[in-house]
């Protein structure tokens, strides 16, 4: 059963942010992250309502806030494996949960003018653009009623040469501080948060996707999780190089034949998991490891968030 504690994220968490607000138990942000403000007033909640107060909303506390009987699933674990993989791997990119994992927004700070989405496609390198045209012509009536009045600007914007793009976008950003000035920061938001959108970014990553699988065929690997761990590999590390491959196909041997199914998946994640950290730059290795960990045990801290797999993107330790 789904509980939302310290470390979930995404809408279902912003639900309970603004229910507690409107009681006034709640003064932080309503971000959809459940920090310690969020967990602090659902404590306040339980307490006032008879309830044990751990901090957790379970099915009696989500009951007495919602006067719901049932405790939903995270609307997130719906939708496709690709899309949850996408969703996990942006929420580690952008440090944002669902929906806004799709919005990230970085400036000029590396040369690329703009970068944008779950996997920071960008203009420098032309990746954004693709994006961008697919949207205007799939759902035109859609991205023109978003930016209302801008929308001639955009549409010219993505209809000029890759110089003139550049120029454009750093026109509208601090040359210091990198950050797009309004409107365009909060239409592009807005964009990410738009589920079509986030349907042309993951048809984007099926490249990524793909290879993904490949790499878990390569390792006798059939699960979620093992999906999930190979598509963060190759966005966040590219691949596995050969000498790696060798060390993990030995520490496989090691594990011997005792043992098998879930327990032999999740054996083998582990020990992906630590090769390809060991393999990175020395200065972010541990940061690789805890990312890496975090998805191959199902759970762990990254950045200072706990992450579940299961609970917040339905990502499990079962068959694709």
């Amino acid at each position: 059963m789904s509980v939302y504690r310290r470390g979930s994220k995404g809408p279902e968490v912003r639900r309970i942010q603004e229910k507690l607000k409107e009681l006034g138990l709640y003064l932080g942000d309503l971000d959809g992250i459940f920090g310690g403000g969020s967990e602090a007033a659902v404590k306040r909640f339980q307490k006032s309502r008879g309830i044990a107060a751990d901090g957790i909303v379970g099915a009696k506390s989500w009951s007495a806030l919602f006067s719901e009987a049932d405790l939903p699933k995270p609307a997130i674990t719906c939708e496709s494996l690709n899309y949850r993989c996408l969703a996990l791997t942006g929420s580690f990119e952008t440090g944002r949960p669902v929906p806004d994992c799709f919005a990230g927004i970085t400036g000029d700070f590396d040369g690329q003018g703009l970068s944008f989405g779950a996997l920071q496609w960008n203009l420098g390198q032309g990746s954004l653009q693709p994006l961008f045209k697919e949207m205007a012509q799939e759902h035109p009536a859609l991205l023109e009623e978003l930016c209302q009045d801008y929308y001639p600007e955009l549409q010219a914007v993505f209809t000029s040469g890759k110089d003139e793009q550049l120029a454009w976008v750093r026109s509208i950003q601090d040359q210091r501080r990198y950050v797009l000035a309004e409107p365009w920061r909060g239409l592009l938001k807005s964009l990410g948060r738009i589920k079509e959108f986030q349907d042309i970014q993951v048809r984007h990553a099926d490249r990524l996707f793909a290879q993904a699988q490949e790499l878990c065929q390569q390792y006798g690997l059939w699960s979620q999780r093992a999906t999930a761990l190979m598509f963060d590999i190759k966005v966040q590390n590219g691949s596995i190089s050969s000498l790696v491959k060798s060390q993990i196909f030995s520490d496989f041997a090691r594990l011997g034949t005792v043992l098998e199914g879930e327990a032999l998946e999740a054996a083998r994640l582990e020990i992906i998991a630590n090769r390809r950290a060991e393999a990175s730059n020395p200065r972010w290795i541990e940061d690789v490891r805890k990312r890496k960990l975090a998805i191959a045990r199902g759970e762990g801290t990254v950045h200072g968030h706990y992450v579940h797999l299961a609970d917040q993107f339905g990502i499990q330790l079962a068959p694709c």
